[in-house]
């Protein structure tokens, strides 16, 4: 019988651990198990419940809690998107700190004990400014967004050369928490439907995340979006919400695309999102659970969209364009489990006992809601305009993209070409105003052209005088054929007969002049008398907040504003706009607070300021107009 000699041993022992070597050292590993329809992780059947959250929609201070609370809820992933715009606003400048610090949100997230479903993009949606793409990418005329066009693909590998190597130390086969990650989003349901496109973005994320990196990707519940949003390589998920009756039927047109592998729901809707004008959307909680529990009982991973919906902060929201023009809120609470401020609700108590049947929960108590404050009245005094410098001349209005001017505020400025003694129709003819804009003559204001509303005005004035039209953009159009969606004036305007020419145009870069102290640092102030009564037109309104020691979360009401734009010590709160609803009330984060120093409000009023010019601050938000009765018992409570 032959032995075996020293070398010859540690030779088979060396080749058997080199086999296994991924059980002997540890290493993770997370791929789909086709043969048994599920997920595998470390060679384990695994199904995540899930819950999203946009780090970019919730202050990088409470990233922290509200991980925590997802983890005390159950869940055991988190999904999150990666909005382009927000990491490069100019093109070829990053940002990744501060609250665009996404490594530190992933690093908090592998602390909380959550894993992390990536949605990357490059377009996301999300109710976000032009569906996450930079508005820098409408500078190129012909560009086609979502597709194989050239400059579109180059500009998406210059990102993804950045984004990419930052998330490949994240994968969870790299020690990280990243299990999954998606590419593109919910590709089915835009016209272009171009496989060359989606099989480029296969190869540029295996080639920077390696081809074990599980892809995958979303489409809405029917054929034609399951058919030209998936690709070989890619596993297929689906998204659906209660409206859909029969999961079965749902998870069969998954089967039609995945045979094998696991159910997956990749957005099942907690709740749903608010235009300007809607009513407050609601989801009845029973019916979220119930649902929940069924597609976990038939073992499908499910994530929760939203979990913490959050706040579309300073010019972030999105919009929408079916048969009109229709922007997104400034919050994003979704009526999710978690609430804007990241407050638990009933609902996510309900689907914390739901999980509970399926899985073990964190021991402990689960982390309280924030401490609020009605902080009360405050009385604003009105601003001189900041003074505006170096426009550029043009004979035809130019685009905030032309301008590079991305987001905010545009003035155009020109003179009347011929004496008005009547009312004079100002038109815009091809509907070409994008979004808003306030019309003045000689600085009197005269009204407001919409996009697909207000296509017409009258106006009166004298040869020569200045007319002046700030244009508003209200948020880029973030889902469907229209995300290409340029702002400003896209088109002349004519007056009477007259095209309007020679124009003088300016773009307004108000938050940096207001995060650098203005108007409170040394500007002249002027005071609305009882004779003059409320303003009309774009108007400028500044006060304090005395402090009391404290600095807690509120919310700020502005009773009997119209529409405008809110700062609070040099941070851009968001857009307000309570005559159209449903929002009444703006979130303010405690943190943003001083609670030594008094705290500078900016307000920008943009139609008519009421006579009392007050604002006040509450301890409870009011996202619903058909309750204001309710919200007013507790504004007279704070009436001097």
């Amino acid at each position: 019988m032959e032995t075996m000699d020293s070398k010859a041993i540690f030779l088979l022992v060396f080749t058997c651990l080199a086999g296994n070597i991924h059980l002997v050292f540890g290493a993770r590993s997370f791929s789909i198990d086709y043969k048994n329809n599920c997920f595998e992780k470390d060679g384990k059947p695994f199904q995540y419940i899930s819950g999203s959250m946009h780090y970019s929609r919730v202050p990088h201070y409470y990233w922290k809690d509200r991980l925590q609370k997802m983890y005390m809820a159950g869940l055991n992933a988190i999904q999150t998107y990666v909005p382009w715009n927000f990491h490069e606003e100019q093109q070829g400048v990053y940002n990744f700190s501060g609250h665009r610090d996404l490594e530190h949100f992933l690093d908090l997230a592998n602390q909380t004990g959550l894993l992390v479903i990536l949605r990357p993009g490059p377009y996301i949606c999300a109710e976000w400014e032009m569906g996450g793409l930079p508005a820098w990418l409408l500078q190129k005329p012909n560009i086609v967004l979502r597709s194989a066009d050239t400059d579109y693909l180059g500009a998406v590998n210059s990102w993804m050369a950045v984004l990419l190597p930052k998330m490949k130390r994240w994968l969870y086969t790299n020690g990280g928490n990243i299990i999954s990650v998606q590419v593109e989003n919910e590709y089915g349901s835009y016209y272009a439907c171009d496989y060359n496109y989606m099989r480029h973005l296969r190869t540029l994320f295996q080639l920077f995340l390696g081809e074990n990196t599980v892809l995958f990707t979303t489409d809405g519940n029917t054929d034609k979006e399951m058919t030209c949003g998936s690709l070989e390589g890619m596993y297929a998920t689906i998204d659906f919400g209660t409206g859909e009756r029969r999961i079965s039927q749902a998870f069969s047109r998954q089967r039609r695309f995945e045979p094998r592998g696991p159910l997956v729901n990749s957005e099942f809707y907690t709740g749903w999102l608010d235009h300007w004008g809607d009513q407050h959307a609601e989801v009845d909680t029973q019916k979220v659970s119930t649902m929940l529990g069924e597609m976990l009982s038939m073992g499908a991973s499910v994530n929760m969209y939203m979990f913490e919906g959050g706040t579309n902060f300073g010019y972030w929201n999105g919009a929408d364009h079916d048969n009109r023009f229709r922007s997104v809120v400034t919050s994003y609470d979704y009526n999710a489990p978690l609430s804007e401020a990241g407050d638990p609700t009933e609902k996510l108590l309900t689907i914390q006992d739901t999980i509970r049947k399926f899985r073990e929960i964190p021991e402990g108590p689960m982390p309280p809601a924030s401490s609020k404050m009605a902080y009360g009245f405050v009385t604003l005094t009105m601003v001189g305009a900041h003074s505006i410098h170096g426009p550029v001349k043009s004979q035809y209005p130019l685009s905030f993209e032309e301008m590079k001017q991305f987001y905010g505020f545009m003035l155009y400025r020109t003179k009347l070409p011929r004496d008005l003694p009547e009312n004079t129709a100002l038109i815009s003819p091809l509907n070409g105003v994008r979004d808003r804009a306030y019309v003045s003559v000689n600085g009197v204001f005269q009204g407001i052209l919409e996009r697909d509303v207000t296509l017409v005005m009258n106006i009166t004035g004298k040869q020569g005088d200045q007319i002046d039209v700030l244009v508003e953009n209200m948020g880029r159009v973030n889902f469907g054929s229209k995300i290409n969606d340029r702002k400003g004036l896209l088109t002349h305007l004519i007056l009477g007969m007259d095209v309007l020419k020679d124009w003088l145009i300016f773009p307004l870069n108000i938050d940096e002049a207001i995060a650098s102290g203005w108007p409170q640092s040394g500007m002249r102030r002027s005071t609305p008398t009882p004779i003059r009564g409320p303003s009309t037109g774009p108007v400028f309104y500044q006060g304090t907040l005395a402090p009391n020691g404290l600095a807690w979360d509120t919310f700020l009401r502005l009773t009997d504003w119209t529409k405008g734009q809110v700062w609070i010590n040099g941070v851009n709160l968001g857009r307000y706009w309570p005559k159209r609803g449903p929002q009444q009330t703006l979130y303010v984060p405690g943190p943003l607070l001083s609670p030594t120093q008094p705290n500078n409000i900016t307000v920008l009023e943009l139609e008519g300021a009421p006579p009392h010019t007050r604002v006040v601050f509450l301890d409870r938000p009011q996202l619903s107009s058909t309750a204001i009765h309710i919200l007013y018992q507790s504004v007279e409570s704070f009436q001097e």
